[in-house]
């Protein structure tokens, strides 16, 4: 994406986005941080709580080993340096829905520092994100307005889940990088195990700080790292969808210009974005001006780590995107642009590759990405929940590539095998759907079709265009079963071309 393309055209001149992401992951763990409570989703209200996230007095916490792993995987995930040493800080503030009056976080020694994230822009090019750091902290409850006009309830099942807030730097220029970020990072924590990154339940959701600056401002803060050259950001919080992420913050973009170009100023605040109205609304002034009284929380000791733990984590990761990005291109011939739609799902990439030993990998591809992808989106369903065998895909494409059926006729081998009729093979032989490749058989189609129509025959010498006609009537003849190459050339050779 080009400096160009990025800005926004106002009434008194050009303006920049730029924003920094903090991403909310919920860490995938049978047990919450702090306490031996159940997480998972479903439960009735109020029945994964301990006495710990209960806010019980004298209720000490233990920390989650598992978690820490996770955190330390993720942080390795993202290219970032772990800290062997960390601790853990009490957040104080009062809301209805956390019961000790603190939040358990990490300020000021988080567990992950500085990384990098390499993310595919929409047009094939790439852009880096700096990663501020990973720190672990819990979740708070949810209150529940709408079950009486009175009355709120609270549900603490999510209290004290483990949380991952990853915090990105100003490296995001637009809505579609900041779409394209939020879906990198979901895509790694998804192949680490380390979040299931299921946006819809809030386990994995996005706070975005926006600002604008003048056209060539963003420049100058790179170059001297003075944030006055940046305008006061807003942070939209707890976006939890691609596209809510991308139309906020269009709309809180062109809310501050006309605030600026009017000859106001914005006011740092945090705010919420209702996609019923497609608009950003004020939801508090900003934390600067809240007192959160952050000191390491007295109950639990410095968090410390060996090299050695980590390096044995290092040792069992999986193949991450990036690299499996790599390895399909380099290994399968595949274009960037290919990999890249099969990475962007584990199991997809998976499927690929065991329905592309000793086949033509560009077709196979194909097919994944297209036919097999489509009919799954049309059911509601995942890659991982495909119920088409991956050696139906290759049997599919070998059928292509030995001439057996035309990718024509594979359309409709496919349609039947996906309801269930059995292999291609059997398909092909149940429907007799074989390509017609005996040139005798089609040579006497063409000759039947060319007496009957002299006419056309001999126009085919000036117009030779006029051979697809020719070529439809010929498929028409043979059912559509006919070698298309075979027709070709063979209505050539007859028709004198």
């Amino acid at each position: 994406m080009s400096e160009n393309s990025k800005l926004i055209k106002g009434r008194t001149g050009d303006w920049e986005i730029v924003m920094g992401l903090e991403i909310h992951a919920q860490v995938a763990s049978k047990a919450k941080l702090f306490s031996g409570a159940a997480v998972g989703f479903g439960a009735g209200p109020n029945e994964q709580v301990s006495l710990v996230d209960a806010g019980f007095p004298g209720m000490l916490p233990t920390l989650n080993k598992h978690c820490v792993e996770q955190a330390v995987k993720s942080g390795l995930g993202l290219k970032a340096r772990i800290n062997l040493k960390s601790q853990f800080d009490r957040k104080n503030y009062f809301y209805p829905d956390l019961p000790t009056g603190y939040q358990i976080s990490q300020l000021y020694h988080p567990i992950v520092g500085e990384g990098v994230v390499e993310v595919e822009a929409e047009d094939g090019s790439f852009f880096n994100v700096g990663i501020e750091r990973l720190h672990l902290e819990q979740d708070a409850g949810k209150l529940i307005h709408d079950l009486s006009p009175t009355e709120s309830y609270v549900d603490l099942n999510r209290a004290g889940t483990a949380l991952m807030e990853i915090v990105s730097r100003p490296d995001i220029r637009s809505p579609e990088e900041a779409v394209a970020y939020v879906k990198k990072i979901r895509t790694i924590l998804i192949y680490l195990g380390t979040c299931d990154g299921d946006m819809e339940k809030g386990n994995l959701r996005a706070d975005v700080n926006v600002s604008v600056c003048r056209a060539g401002n963003y420049a100058k803060f790179k170059e001297t790292g003075d944030f006055g050259f940046l305008g006061t950001r807003c942070e939209i919080k707890n976006v939890n969808s691609f596209r809510f992420i991308s139309q906020a913050i269009n709309y809180e973009a062109r809310r501050q210009i006309e605030i600026l170009e009017d000859g106001g100023s914005v006011i740092q605040e945090t705010r919420l974005y209702d996609p019923t109205a497609g608009e950003t609304r004020s939801m508090r002034s900003k934390e600067e001006a809240m007192d959160y009284r952050y000191f390491p929380d007295p109950d639990l000791l410095p968090l410390e780590i060996e090299q050695a733990w980590i390096d044995e984590i290092k040792a069992d990761l999986p193949e991450l995107p990036d690299e499996k990005r790599r390895r399909l291109m380099a290994d399968y011939g595949l274009s960037q642009y290919d990999a890249v739609v099969l990475i962007s799902e584990q199991a997809k990439a998976d499927y690929f590759e065991a329905a592309a030993k000793g086949r033509d990998a560009k077709l196979v591809s194909n097919w994944v990405t297209n036919e097999v992808s489509a009919r799954l989106a049309a059911d509601g369903k995942d890659f991982s929940e495909n119920p088409l065998p991956a050696a139906h895909v290759a049997q599919l494409v070998e059928l292509i590539e030995t001439d057996v059926i035309s990718s024509k006729i594979a359309k409709e081998v496919f349609d039947h095998v996906w309801n269930g009729e059995g292999s291609p093979a059997e398909v092909v032989e149940k429907h007799g759907l074989k390509q017609v490749t005996d040139t005798g058989a089609i040579e006497k189609a063409i000759d039947e079709i060319i007496a009957a129509n002299p006419d056309k025959a001999a126009a085919v010498a000036e117009k030779p265009q006029a051979l697809g006609w020719f070529v439809g009537q010929v498929m028409k003849a043979t059912g559509g079963k006919a070698n298309p190459a075979a027709v070709n050339d063979i209505l050539k050779a007859k028709l004198g071309l």
